[in-house]
């Protein structure tokens, strides 16, 4: 059964107008695939490799992807949408746009961590309106509408801890290319010096849904697919997560950044001042 957040606080801005049923698709598409995806966890996989020899993909990502297409298809056969693993389809003048993620953190999911999601997000006139990430082993669901909140499940989702950088935990990802993750690495070295601890999950959905239920404090990433951090991103600015992309732009494909905004200001300075520019 779809769950619905309740009604913004009076005095909130609500939605745009029909952006509900949108939003109800995606969290009903979402728990679909994230039963299809444990059941295909199940049964032997195939895997094969992508960009690099650690990017992964399964067969299982593939038929979740082929089963959203499908009933995207089916039931909005005039939007567009955008998949990690079959790319763009539908017409570039549609009003409204899928970015869909069928396994987010496919290691995780290959080597049996309960640690992946499924992430869905729908953007009306190329904003993301909708959003809703699930994981499908401990059954939880994120889920946001633009000026709506944020909401794991019912509960409304108010964003990270206002602690000093020292005592902030961070969370953060790591790309394919073995260049480019070097200088992640140095990166997040220096910064080990300034924040108070590290995590590194495997799924930069859920990494931003638990910014925004504060189980982290702090998280960056980049460079990302749009469909990794499209619908999570909704999700932690909806809980109000202050976010950024590099020099003061917003947050996107080249960076994802968030923290409470008593501390993001400090947070973004010290990422331009120990070089995410050259992760790029």
């Amino acid at each position: 059964m779809t769950e619905r957040p309740p009604e913004p606080p009076d005095g909130a801005s609500g939605p745009p107008p029909g952006v509900g049923r949108l939003a109800d698709l995606a969290v009903s598409l979402a728990r679909q695939a994230g039963e299809l995806a444990v059941a295909r966890r199940a049964t032997e996989l195939s895997v094969s490799t992508k960009s690099s020899a650690t990017d992964v993909v399964t067969d299982a990502d593939q038929a979740v992807e082929q089963f959203l297409r499908a009933e995207l298809a089916k039931r909005r056969p005039d939007d567009a949408v955008l998949g990690e693993e079959g790319g763009s389809s539908g017409s570039s003048d549609a009003r409204v746009r899928w970015l869909i993620d069928p396994i987010d953190g496919t290691v995780n999911f290959m080597l049996g961590l309960p640690q992946y999601a499924v992430s869905i997000a729908a953007q009306l006139d190329g904003v993301t309106v909708a959003g809703c990430v699930v994981n499908p082993v401990s059954g939880e669901l994120f889920s946001a509408v633009r000026g709506g909140g944020a909401y794991l499940g019912a509960q409304r989702l108010t964003g990270p801890r206002a602690v000093p950088l020292a005592e902030a935990v961070l969370a953060t990802g790591f790309g394919y290319d073995p260049a480019r993750r070097a200088r992640q690495g140095e990166l997040v070295g220096r910064l080990l010096g300034r924040v108070g601890n590290l995590r590194r999950l495997g799924s930069a959905a859920l990494d931003l849904c638990f910014l925004a239920a504060g189980r982290v404090d702090l998280y960056f990433e980049g460079p990302l697919g749009e469909w990794d951090y499209a619908a999570g991103l909704l999700i932690a600015q909806e809980a109000g997560v202050a976010t950024s992309g590099l020099a003061g732009r917003p947050a996107g494909a080249a960076m994802v950044a968030g923290a409470h905004p008593d501390t993001a200001a400090e947070f973004f300075r010290l990422l331009e001042e120990y070089g995410a520019a050259s992760l790029i």
